[in-house]
């Protein structure tokens, strides 16, 4: 063999070798609703970070987590189609996958973060999992949003203060029974449609964590934020699990370790709304906080909503709110409350 010769064929294997090894690269589109400079990019930027790093040869990552993709619906059936392979999904938007998930909104299910954290984290992570699980989705981390608090283009501080408002809702069922309960006009709308609906008053009001209000164009047009914590609003970041499961392990590993532990992603998420509520005047929105007395009202109007949601969603979303039950027991117990 002449060396003009040899080097062509080691050539040709150089070239073959490359081009296989990118042709089994592993395509992964991973969807969000994110904005920039916000602490939900943050934990993006830490996950595409994370996986590059582990895996970062097997894998051709697309992020498109800034909704590029559409409204959070679409990040449902992208993941159910195999269109997308990671998504961040709320907790509302889940429930129209598995309708227990909004047993987590029910008002005034939970009475501080610490509480919150504890039953999500020692509770409802292994028992969601499981009922995700079923439905073919791999549930791989909380992601924090926060209590919800209600927001309006008037100040609302008691129930009366929304009666006959146009108040927006989410496609969960806790969404819809909180606002019946408190006697307003029932408007559903995605999350993305909120502030264009604010400017052309087809809605008024509505509610959603600091988190999702301040930074996102909702403070400008409904500029009255009542700190009511009345439900807890979280986020899960999924896969489709037969596509999950599919992946070689290294892929898996890589993909299940990369999204920042759950204690950094909360201390994150606090730190913001907690400096945007500190910058509120600045930022152009008025902040509420009311008294007991008027909490009180809130947890009145609203006391009946988590029967009728385990009424209306059955499946297991009575053994869920019993197991919540449970957990608050656990809570108390361990931290020396009657």
């Amino acid at each position: 063999m002449d060396l003009r010769t040899f080097f062509f064929l080691a050539a040709s294997i150089v070239t073959f070798s490359y081009t296989a090894a990118h042709a089994q690269q592993v395509e992964i589109i991973a969807g969000g609703t994110g904005f920039p400079n916000t602490a939900g990019e943050q934990k993006w930027f830490v996950f595409r970070d994370s996986v590059n790093a582990a895996v970062g040869d097997d894998i051709n990552l697309k992020m498109l987590i800034y909704g590029e993709l559409g409204p959070e619906e679409n990040l449902v059936s992208g993941i159910r189609r195999g269109r997308i392979h990671y998504a961040n999904w709320s907790g509302a938007v889940t429930a129209t996958v598995l309708p227990e998930m909004a047993m987590i909104y029910a008002p005034f299910l939970f009475d501080t973060y610490e509480e919150a954290d504890f039953i999500l984290d020692n509770y409802l992570f292994t028992a969601y999992s499981q009922l995700l699980a079923e439905r073919n989705v791999h549930l791989v981390a909380w992601d924090e949003i926060g209590f919800n608090e209600v927001y309006g283009k008037f100040p609302i501080l008691v129930p009366l203060d929304a009666r006959d408002r146009r108040w927006r809702i989410s496609s969960s069922e806790s969404a819809r029974l909180f606002a019946e309960a408190i006697n307003v006009d029932v408007i559903p709308l995605g999350y993305t449609d909120i502030v264009s609906a604010l400017q052309t008053n087809l809605i008024e009001a509505g509610e959603n964590a600091i988190t999702m209000y301040a930074r996102t164009g909702i403070s400008s047009e409904a500029s009255h934020l009542t700190i009511t914590d009345h439900s807890f609003a979280t986020s899960i970041i999924v896969s489709k699990k037969s596509w999950f499961d599919g992946l070689a392990p290294p892929i898996r590993k890589a993909l299940d370790e990369a999204w920042v532990d759950i204690s950094i992603g909360r201390e994150w998420t606090r730190a913001e709304w907690l400096s945007d509520l500190s910058k509120a005047e600045s930022m152009g929105f008025a902040v509420y906080r009311i008294s007991q007395a008027q909490r009180d009202l809130w947890r009145k109007a609203t006391a009946d909503v988590p029967q009728r949601m385990i009424n209306t969603i059955g499946g297991n979303s009575q053994a869920i709110y019993e197991l919540v039950l449970e957990a608050k027991l656990e809570f108390a117990a361990r931290n020396g409350s009657p």
